[in-house]
């Protein structure tokens, strides 16, 4: 089982450099950023983290921007988007995005998507909360019609557009690995129809893990598809409950840092590389 990380990247954490450095001297396998463009003063829509939403949530720098100064300082370790909030970005400018960063790195991102939970976060980009997942998926088709033709076009309810060149590609091929994010009752459809790993937080879903996977086998089979690996994501950094993982057959656990200083984050860090040689 393959560890990494996600962190809230803020303006008063552990700068993303340094958080990069020290995942790839940890052996750690990837590191991944969450992304909010803004969150809404009103605050209408709960949280389903809790009551109160931490302040990081607002003060979470641009992921691609993070990313691409983490891509700077390392080699091997691999960055995600956890999650990128499709759904809020135009998807030309996006699939230029995620090829650019899949360029700068070398080949090491993963794209990460979801279509997200604060009704009037996306509202303020001119999407409509009812129709998200819609767009979502013709987002994601556009983009791997953008990556893999020279000359693309789409033409959605949602997304359209005519022929188009659109430079660079991407060097992973098609595209970047595709994680959908999420555990609701149509999650498993999404992931069939346009992902390639499935990325639940454990605990907020449809139903136990251990059920959920053994479901999403049974569906890939049904539909033709090869196993599609399962990584839990935010999970706790206790090596019990990482173990519990291992023994069910999660592919990868991303633990989640606090959006602390580095005094209190790399502690977390090596203690996970410590960990590596035992969970893989």
């Amino acid at each position: 089982m393959k560890i990494g990380a996600v962190i809230f990247p803020t303006d008063y954490a552990i700068p993303i450099t340094e958080l990069a450095r020290a995942c790839e001297a940890a052996r750690l396998d990837s590191l991944f950023v969450a992304e909010h463009t803004h969150i809404p003063a009103s605050r209408l829509t709960p949280w389903p983290g809790g009551a109160d939403l931490p302040r990081m949530y607002w003060h979470a720098m641009d992921p691609f921007v993070a990313l691409s100064a983490a891509a700077a300082v390392t080699s091997r370790l691999k960055l995600g988007t956890g999650i990128s909030l499709v759904v809020e970005h135009d998807p030309i400018v996006l699939a230029k995005q995620v090829a650019s960063l899949d360029h700068v790195s070398g080949g090491r991102f993963l794209f990460g998507v979801g279509g997200g939970w604060n009704r009037e976060e996306m509202e303020n980009h001119g999407t409509a909360y009812e129709t998200r997942w819609s767009l979502l998926k013709e987002r994601i088709e556009a983009m791997k019609v953008i990556w893999t033709q020279d000359e693309a076009e789409y033409h959605g309810r949602f997304v359209d557009f005519g022929p188009i060149w659109s430079w660079p590609k991407p060097i992973q091929m098609p595209h970047p690995p595709i994680l959908v994010g999420g555990d609701a009752p149509n999650t498993f459809k999404r992931v069939l129809d346009y992902g390639d790993i499935w990325m639940p937080i454990p605990g907020r879903g449809a139903g136990g893990l251990p059920e959920r996977m053994a479901e999403l086998k049974r569906l890939a089979t049904e539909a033709g598809r090869g196993p599609i690996p399962v990584w839990v994501y935010g999970v706790s950094p206790r090596p019990e409950r990482l173990a519990q993982y291992r023994e069910l057959g999660v592919d990868a656990a991303i633990v989640s840092l606090l959006d602390a200083g580095a005094e209190t984050v790399l502690p977390i860090v090596e203690a996970l590389g410590r960990a590596v040689p035992s969970l893989a």
